[in-house]
């Protein structure tokens, strides 16, 4: 769990943890250099849990993302699944006990990722909308586009925790560590394992690192990233820290990983990876501003 100034919601989660049907667990709560008092909420739930299963350690400061991974370097030697936690969120009671049926059905020695949807709310746990199911399968060529493995909802199974700790040294900066995780796991041949059924309850307030893309201001906050070459340095940050990585990816995505280089070269070299590389997006309406990004040269 990533920790910053979460006095308000913090209580919340921490009690929908304790309330998990799986009960083997333990907390690596990383404080990011909190001032409001979050520490002391969190001591004080370690209290009423067994001796370590609550461990605190402090944070790089160099935000959310930073902080995750961060985190990954904390995980000892004799955990096997690692779960994401937002500190702001409310979790199913059965988010860990059925993220861990659906991987323990999966070959042990592949890579997976286990994710699901998320009941969007309002800050005050209002139920406002369900988060889109999928229009196609996980792929390496989607997650080069588009994050699909939403990390308030992540658990990794222990070869996915292997790979991702072992990128994690190698990798320069990320966009964000879902779609980073999205794109090596799939990169790599392994699973990724969605669940139609939302885990959490995913809480909107105006801290929110990212919020629901749910309304047509995010949309359109989308389109917006776009058009001012914001996605394009997304797009050239994610290559960066793939091709760090590029040995642990099959042959064959590692050929769709130069094909996705290619989409920031001239136009007729665009088009054709584009067209080769059969990238894209799950919405009709997301798949067309993707070509437009392509023709003008801010994919």
């Amino acid at each position: 769990m990533a920790v910053y100034q979460g006095r308000e919601h913090l209580p919340a989660q921490l009690e929908s943890l304790a309330a998990q049907s799986f009960d083997n667990w333990v907390l690596i709560a990383g404080d990011d250099g909190s001032t409001d008092g979050s520490d002391a909420i969190l001591r004080r739930f370690g209290a009423s849990l067994a001796p370590g299963q609550l461990r605190i350690v402090a944070g790089p400061r160099k935000g959310a993302v930073a902080n995750f991974r961060a985190l990954l370097t904390q995980v000892p030697a004799s955990a096997t699944h690692v779960a994401f936690c937002d500190q702001d969120d409310v979790w199913h009671k059965d988010r860990l006990q059925r993220g861990l049926a659906a991987l323990s059905a999966l070959p042990a020695d592949r890579p997976a990722v286990w994710c699901s949807r998320v009941t969007n709310c309002a800050a005050d746990l209002t139920p406002r909308s369900m988060s889109p199911v999928p229009r196609y399968p996980p792929s390496f060529r989607h997650s080069l586009m588009q994050n699909l493995v939403q990390g308030n909802t992540v658990l990794m199974n222990p070869a996915a925790c292997d790979l991702v700790a072992a990128a994690n040294a190698e990798a320069g900066p990320v966009v964000m560590h879902d779609w980073w995780i999205y794109q090596l796991v799939s990169g790599a041949g392994g699973q990724i394992v969605y669940d139609a059924e939302p885990s959490v309850l995913y809480r909107q307030h105006g801290g929110n690192l990212v919020g629901a893309n749910d309304r047509f201001a995010a949309r359109l906050a989308a389109l917006r990233r776009i058009w001012d070459g914001t996605y394009r340095d997304w797009s050239r940050r994610n290559l960066a820290a793939l091709r760090a990585s590029a040995d642990r990816l099959t042959a064959e995505n590692r050929a769709l990983l130069e094909d996705f280089a290619r989409l920031h070269g001239p136009l007729l070299q665009r088009v054709a990876a584009m067209r080769r590389g059969r990238f894209h997006r799950h919405r009709p309406l997301s798949q067309v501003t993707l070509w437009l990004a392509v023709l003008l040269g801010r994919s």
